[in-house]
């Protein structure tokens, strides 16, 4: 069983606004609006449908809004070019996408293109998702889907994003490994500055590693906040009857 431990991460502690989102609007979310601040982890709670992944899907410019804004230190996104924007605001999916080759051939594949990878910066990578260094050399086709999704993890490390999108990237690990991923977001926070934006179904990994969290229904963020207010004193009904489940 996972470990309930209570992270104490920085309550955005720098107060600079990352990411600003306001009232947007596509297909699949409407009007929404709220701030990353630096230094944070927010997680995204809500039912299935809701258009969390569809959010993380704008931050990271997959998709584009129909209606509003998203600034990104202070420039709208859509400014950016993609390959710039997508370094800075890195994605893990709930599925690891690994492209056919080596461990080090996914590893190396954004750096190299930024001629900026060096030789021992793979052994780095994975001792961060706690894998050990023989991993480089192995076809990614012969990992476990655990070890898949902690490559993929590693593979955007290696482009230094400051802000990590993370949709349910822990949904298909063993308890063991879901611990030891909690472990390097609290060091990604704490320690490296990073900025996270996390989806999970799992409502006590939302409570442990939250520092603030939005609660999206129907396509909208129904109620945010810090996690441990929304958590125990929710003000919709709606939030209320999903905390209980």
């Amino acid at each position: 069983m996972v470990l309930m431990k209570q992270f104490d991460f920085k309550k955005g502690s720098s107060m600079n606004k990352l990411i600003e989102v306001e009232n947007v609007s596509n297909e699949r979310v409407t009007g929404v609006q709220f701030s990353l601040m630096e230094g944070s982890l927010t997680t995204i709670i809500g039912p299935s449908g809701a258009g969390k992944s569809s959010l993380l899907l704008l931050l990271n410019r997959l998709e584009d809004p129909d209606e509003g804004k998203i600034h990104f230190k202070g420039k709208n996104i859509s400014d950016f070019p993609i390959s710039e924007l997508r370094r800075n605001i890195g994605m893990v999916f709930q599925q690891a996408h690994l492209f056919d080759g080596t461990v080090e051939d996914n590893l190396k594949f954004g750096p190299s293109l930024q001629k900026k990878w060096e030789p021992n910066e793979g052994v780095k990578l994975l001792e961060k998702v706690q894998l050990p260094k023989e991993f480089l050399t192995k076809e990614v086709e012969n990992l476990s889907g655990g070890e898949q999704q902690r490559v993929a993890f590693a593979r955007t490390l290696a482009n230094n994003p400051e802000v990590l999108l993370l949709d349910e990237v822990t949904s298909a690990l063993d308890m063991r490994t879901v611990d030891l991923m909690e472990d390097l977001l609290h060091k990604l926070v704490n320690e490296e500055g990073k900025t996270i934006l996390m989806i999970t179904h799992d409502l006590k990994q939302a409570e442990r590693l939250g520092s603030y969290t939005l609660f999206m229904n129907e396509g909208r963020v129904e109620e945010q906040g810090k996690t441990t207010e929304l958590f125990y004193q929710p003000k919709s009904a709606t939030l209320k009857h999903f905390l209980e489940g």
